[in-house]
């Protein structure tokens, strides 16, 4: 296994850790330069171990229901996130993973009380520290790059977490999504709701979609043999509505049990959004969370 790597970027204002499959950018704003330097050193240390202990643990990870509990940290994450939504859904905490690693750098990063606003991007998926009066400016992309619009999260709000999902992304998906954005307490939390929200936006039976066993497209996949969406073909305005109507009715769902605090469903063009977001799509290009 290659060795943890780490480069500042921006003027030393930014710090891009990777290891295998996890890559990192991550801000800190801080007083001083100094202190800065002592987050991304934080930041740094801790990142060093963790692909170690997820594989450690990966048979446990990649199984739904598992009784063990996890003994790392992240696995934990992981498996606190997942846990409301294992009773009427097929997940395992390979949901949460990419939310949770950037949740507990995070934590490294904010033992120090003096940084004032911090954010650890883990290819999309999003932990926020955001002290006082501070706030956080993110663009909504698709998977193919386009840029759907603009959120800005303030600190007043419970909202610390941001994760996409959707069909063609690095994870496989039951369903044709083109993106879920998802805004919730923690990237975690965050994570396996876009997650299970794009799995829902689905038109089940449908012969313009094509279905793959996941581990003829991933050997390592924690779906198994489950059938996962590897081709959307052309779709009519009646069945982009009725797959994001499935989707909306997941999201509803978590929005009114305090499982997530927004979300943002897109398909071919056509966009629901859930919870304390604007429902004018006008609104959507720039919208502010406060």
């Amino acid at each position: 296994m290659d060795k943890p790597s780490a480069r500042l970027l921006g003027n030393g204002t930014r710090l891009h850790l990777q290891h295998g499959p996890i890559d990192l950018v991550i801000g800190v704003d801080a007083p001083t330069p100094s202190i800065r330097t002592l987050a991304f050193q934080s930041a740094s240390r801790r990142f060093d171990s963790i692909l170690t202990e997820l594989v450690a643990e990966l048979p446990l990870l990649k199984t739904a229901g598992a009784s063990a509990e996890p003994q790392g940290s992240v696995a934990r994450r992981m498996t606190r996130a997942i846990r409301p939504h294992t009773a009427t859904n097929f997940v395992t905490p390979m949901a949460a993973v990419a939310g949770a690693v950037a949740d507990e750098i995070l934590h490294a990063i904010t033992a120090n009380p003096a940084i004032t606003r911090a954010y650890v991007n883990n290819g999309g998926d999003i932990a926020l520290h955001l002290g006082k009066a501070t706030q956080y400016a993110a663009q909504i992309a698709g998977l193919d790059g386009s840029v759907f619009g603009r959120i800005v999260i303030d600190a007043s709000t419970q909202v610390r977490g941001i994760a996409t999902s959707g069909q063609g992304g690095r994870s496989l998906s039951f369903g044709i999504a083109d993106s879920v954005t998802v805004l919730a307490r923690c990237a975690a939390e965050a994570d396996v709701a876009a997650t299970l929200i794009a799995n829902a936006v689905d038109l089940p039976g449908t012969n313009t979609i094509t279905r793959t066993p996941a581990n003829d497209l991933d050997p390592d996949s924690d779906l198994g043999r489950r059938l996962v969406v590897s081709h959307v073909g052309p779709l009519v305005a009646q069945d982009i509505a009725q797959a994001l109507d499935a989707g909306v009715q997941a999201a509803q769902s978590m929005f009114e049990n305090g499982l997530i605090q927004g979300a943002a469903l897109f398909l071919r063009q056509s966009q629901r959004i859930i919870g304390q977001l604007p429902h004018n799509p006008a609104q959507y290009k720039v919208m502010k969370y406060a």
